[in-house]
């Protein structure tokens, strides 16, 4: 007797057509197991098969724990999405262990959330994510800027001060203190301005746009401050002006270091990212354009 299985969803969008997608229905997925559609209320799930024994919850909590596990499977689903992308014009993509009990469950999660799918699906249909990154050096922005507000540097008029006798070494060290404050905060109000900038006209080309926290530089890996992790919904035939845009504003700043990344399934407009989805997406397809 066979093992029984749980069913894994990877995507949402319209009733497919008779004929296979080409590239999609040959994929395997999690678990390695072939991706197959399942159709009800007038919508198209994209799945595939998974053991029950070894994706039920508490066997998913155990697996979220494996990073190398982690790692294999995100990326296995997100190949899935990516697929589902290319073969139909408009995808929903859903948050990585979407796991249901059975096909049946599938079909009445279809059925049950039909009209929050349906809308979801025409806001992204022939339009695509876009991410852009902007990182900063602090030292930049900070004290030495040229610029009305900023504070005067590091110990800077204590040769004044120890010339009239007037100020012990440890009022020395609290004004140097409030200098570096001064300083630290100048630079981040100056940086968040520049991002503001940045994201304002990147905003203004994008059918709709969103912010994100900055990502943990110890686990992405780069160095001053990462000001601005926006995603952009950007109409595919503006996909060229919205790159040139980018390298337009790079000019502008130098003093500002852009990542564009894409195109990606529109998880920021959906509602369905996770901060595993995040990482996985940032680790398959990330580049500098």
């Amino acid at each position: 007797m066979s093992e029984p299985n749980a069913t894994w969803v990877y995507a949402v969008t319209a009733a497919a057509a008779p004929d296979p997608p080409r590239g999609l229905d040959d994929m395997t997925g999690v678990a390695g197991d072939r991706v197959r559609r399942i159709e009800s209320a007038g919508l198209s799930a994209v799945v595939g098969s998974v053991p029950l024994s070894d994706f039920s919850e508490s066997a998913l909590r155990e697996h979220l724990e494996d990073l190398r596990w982690l790692d294999e499977a995100a990326r296995a689903h997100h190949r899935v999405i990516d697929a589902a992308v290319a073969a139909f014009e408009g995808v929903v993509p859903l948050r990585f262990a979407t796991v249901c009990h059975d096909d049946e469950r599938v079909r009445s999660l279809l059925q049950e959330r039909r009209q929050d799918f349906t809308a979801a699906l025409e806001r992204v249909t022939g339009r695509t994510e876009w991410g852009v990154k902007a990182y900063v050096d602090p030292r930049t922005f900070a004290a030495g800027a040229s610029g009305p507000d900023a504070a005067p540097a590091a110990g800077a008029g204590a040769s004044h001060d120890r010339a009239g006798g007037g100020e012990s070494p440890g009022a020395a060290y609290l004004r140097r203190r409030k200098a570096e404050r001064k300083s630290q905060e100048t630079a981040h109000q100056r940086a968040a301005q520049r991002a503001q900038d940045i994201h304002t006209a990147l905003g203004a080309l994008a059918a709709e746009s969103a912010e994100h926290h900055p990502q943990d530089a110890r686990l992405a890996g780069y160095e001053g401050w990462m000001v601005l992790n926006g995603s952009y919904l950007v109409p595919d035939d503006r996909a060229e002006d919205f790159a040139s845009l980018v390298a337009s504003l790079r000019a502008r700043f130098p003093d500002v270091r852009l990542e564009l990344s894409g195109p990606w399934p529109a998880y920021s407009f959906t509602g369905t990212e996770s901060e595993t989805d995040m990482a996985a997406r940032d680790g398959t397809r990330e580049s500098e354009v």
